[in-house]
């Protein structure tokens, strides 16, 4: 149980109820500047949208803007707005892996450091990148009594052990170095590296929307609380990592539940896709809002096709899933288009791309010569690695039919989703907030960081009121 829980039972003691604000980490909401151990996450494209952030920043709660996918002109203007409407309030944008394109990533990291923006969660990292480390690592400085002043704060979500032993450990000392051999650190904020941990929050993501591996929370989130003391033992700066959980959290009772596991705080996601301020089509919102806990289906990852990396999504009422597997066996079992027989080559054209494999294949050279000509100088050698770029354009195509509301091809949308949606629905059936358009992400925080504390007094009441065992009632 968590310090901030041992703090609470004492108040339900005394007072009889447990406060919202007494939940998580104290650590957490000083660090952050915010009223709950509580915080909305990215999703790619500005689904976690400019008004998302500023609505919770304004209702002093932390989120991150979806800064995935995006021209960098489009997330200047949103950081721009971040500041003149939130200032020094909690904010923060988005930082993804680009496992494909590592160009891309230090193309996101100069513009966070050039614009000061003061934190980032960093997703879908394998291994601590050089664009990573130098994010953290600028700005380190000597406070007067003697710690490590840190202006970057790092948040970063992760569904597997050995990954977040990197983030519990200092920025690895041969990236550090390239940094200082390259100018872009300085000597005294390469030797503070060492001692401070590459990330503030450590997310334990489990069954979530979107990229997964579908961990079970009960399982994961006390492993990495474990990992992060083990660590802490032989290096004590780890002892300050704050770790959170993120997947399957739509209901009180769900948050209440991670609080107990020994969560610092905690992450929404597929539940903000379903509000007024979220980036989304009206259409996917009017599907969400009718999602019950079991309409997802675990698909294969456009983005990381090749890798047989999966995501979860919304299935019901979409044929997206069914292609997107089917895309996923054919890229195994082929090794280029020319590949296909006949009558598979004719239905993807006219039923998924709704074009050529010629039409698809011109727009995505054009993207790709801006955009990695590394990856297309392969493709034009490889036919396998030019088939897996045209079906991933189908991915890119369904997010963009999505985002854009396309009535006429609706059943290719794709919604990364989870079932923590579908128990919030089911919660607010009947309610002022059954629809979207009167949910607000600030609101939905308070729902259940609330009905947490409410949950947990009850809970607490129940146990400490039982009749002792070999008693008569």
């Amino acid at each position: 149980m968590t310090t901030s829980l041992v703090r609470a039972d004492r108040t339900a003691g005394e007072t009889g109820r447990i406060g919202a604000e007494d939940l998580g980490s104290a650590s957490f909401r000083t660090g952050h500047g915010v009223r709950y151990a509580y915080a909305a996450g990215s999703m790619y494209k500005a689904v976690a949208s400019e008004e998302l952030v500023v609505r919770m920043g304004r209702a002093g709660l932390l989120a991150y803007f979806g800064a995935g996918g995006l021209r960098a002109d489009r997330v200047v203007a949103a950081v721009r707005r971040f500041e003149r409407e939130i200032g020094d309030g909690p904010w923060g944008v988005n930082l993804l892996a680009s496992h494909e394109n590592p160009a891309k990533e230090q193309e996101q990291v100069e513009l966070f450091l050039r614009h000061r923006v003061p934190r980032v969660e960093a997703a879908s990292f394998i291994v601590p990148t050089r664009p990573l480390v130098q994010y953290r690592v600028s700005g380190l400085s000597t406070a007067p009594d003697g710690s490590v002043r840190i202006p970057h704060r790092v948040m970063a979500k992760v569904s597997r052990p050995e990954v977040a032993q990197h983030f519990l450990e200092p920025p690895p000392r041969h990236l550090v170095d390239a940094l200082l051999a390259d100018g872009a650190v300085t000597a005294e904020e390469a030797a503070l590296a060492e001692r401070i941990t590459l990330a503030d929050d450590l997310c334990a993501e489990a069954d979530s929307g979107g990229h997964t591996d579908q961990r079970q929370l009960v399982v994961l989130l006390p492993d990495m609380v474990h990992q992060r003391d083990r660590v802490a033992a032989r290096f004590p700066a780890a002892a300050r990592v704050r770790v959170g959980a993120a997947g399957g959290l739509g209901v009180p009772e769900a948050v209440a539940a991670a609080f107990v596991l020994g969560a610092d705080f905690v992450l929404t996601g597929s539940i903000n896709q379903c509000t007024a301020e979220c980036g989304t089509s009206e259409r996917v919102k009017d599907m969400l809002q009718q999602a019950e806990v079991h309409d997802m289906a675990v698909v294969p990852a456009g983005d990381m096709l090749e890798t047989g990396a999966r995501a979860q999504v919304l299935r019901r009422g979409l044929f997206y899933p069914a292609r997107a597997n089917r895309l996923y066996e054919l890229y195994r079992r082929h090794d280029s288009i020319e590949d296909l027989d006949e009558r598979t080559a004719e239905q993807l054209q006219r039923r998924y791309f709704r074009r050529t494999f010629d039409q698809v294949w011109e727009e995505t050279r054009a993207y790709y010569a801006q955009a990695n000509p590394a990856s297309l100088h392969r493709a034009e050698q490889d036919p396998k690695h030019k088939m897996l770029l045209i079906f991933k354009a189908y991915f890119v195509q369904s997010i963009r039919l999505a985002m854009s509301g396309s009535a006429e091809h609706q059943v290719d949308y794709q919604i990364n989703c989870g079932p923590a949606l579908g128990a919030l629905n089911s919660r607010l059936r009947g309610t002022p907030q059954e629809h979207w358009r009167a949910r607000h992400v600030d609101e939905l925080a308070d729902l259940l960081m609330r009905g947490a504390a409410d949950v947990l007094t009850q809970r607490l009441v129940r146990l400490t009121t039982a009749t002792p065992p070999g008693s008569r009632s």
